[in-house]
């Protein structure tokens, strides 16, 4: 059976479905350049001007969770299950994920100078038998819309990961650790589309791996009220989801994000043309 998505409670099914695919076709808008990390000191910026500079590099980097500290200034494992990848923020088009939950929170934010509101959070309901990630996705939901502050940092010399702080009411403090967006990565803005994976892998041509095998895929299209409306034919798909890991056996469909590989107009050599980067699994289902 397929495993549904759905919002909480204070949002219907009906209205969660086309939240998530009415902007399936938009392609993303935010900045493709990474911010300039050299800032003046902030008391010498104005706050309109301080807090863009701020939402530039907030979207321009994908954040991963690398310590917290309490309002004594004591270190605080309670944020991390063991076994399972960091908490992950990402900042897009007004909107912040927390990812590698058991669900995806998402909420609204706004930045004025250094001060970072963020509005109670939504969550898609999936159960999840990891022990404790329920519990810290409930933390990490409550935490969150008490943001008071953020700031960035860059990297040591300029090449390390930049460094965000946020700053709570409660006087506690997470620190994350920056990675650039694919966005930023890739230098054009993606377009958005959803695949089917077929549960099995086919043989097919690679010029370097002998007995090579592909994912089989087929675009999948939706309407704005998120009904099904169309799928294409099945065709061999060269090369990987960035953030996708195929098990056999089980059909999935994704909403993915494709970007251009090209470089001032030319695709390298012997790259496919198109990156893909797994956005969401909109839908899972094992094969009889």
């Amino acid at each position: 059976m397929p495993s549904a998505l759905g919002l909480i409670a204070r949002v219907g099914p009906a209205v969660a479905a086309v939240a998530m695919l009415a902007a399936c076709a938009q392609p993303a808008t935010q900045s493709t350049n990474p911010p300039p990390m050299n800032q003046p000191p902030s008391s010498s910026i104005a706050p309109a001007a301080q807090a863009a500079d701020l939402a530039r590099q907030l979207t321009a980097y994908e954040w991963e969770l690398t310590g917290v500290r309490d309002a004594r200034g004591q270190n605080d494992a309670h944020w991390r299950v063991t076994d399972r990848p960091p908490l992950r923020l990402s900042f897009k088009e007004g909107r912040v994920a927390a990812q590698n939950l058991c669900n995806v929170v998402g909420a609204g934010y706004e930045v004025n100078g250094t001060q970072l509101r963020i509005s109670r959070g939504m969550a898609t309901m999936r159960a999840c038998p990891e022990p404790g990630l329920m519990a810290l996705e409930q933390r990490v939901s409550q935490q969150l819309p008490t943001a008071e502050s953020a700031e960035i940092r860059p990297g040591a010399g300029g090449v390390d990961a930049p460094r965000l702080t946020l700053r709570f009411a409660d006087g506690s403090q997470w620190e994350l650790a920056g990675a650039a967006t694919p966005e930023t990565r890739y230098g054009s803005a993606g377009e958005r589309m959803f695949l089917e994976v077929a549960p099995r892998k086919v043989a097919c041509n690679h010029p370097l791996m002998r007995n090579a095998k592909c994912l089989r895929v087929r675009d999948v299209h939706y309407n704005t009220q998120g009904v099904k409306t169309s799928t294409g034919p099945w065709r061999i798909f060269q090369g990987s989801i960035e953030g996708y890991e195929h098990r056999p056996g089980v059909r999935n469909i994704l909403r993915v994000n494709r970007y251009s590989r090209a470089v001032n107009g030319q695709i390298p050599a012997d790259a496919p043309s198109h990156a893909y980067v797994l956005d969401m699994v909109v839908e899972t289902r094992t094969a009889r």
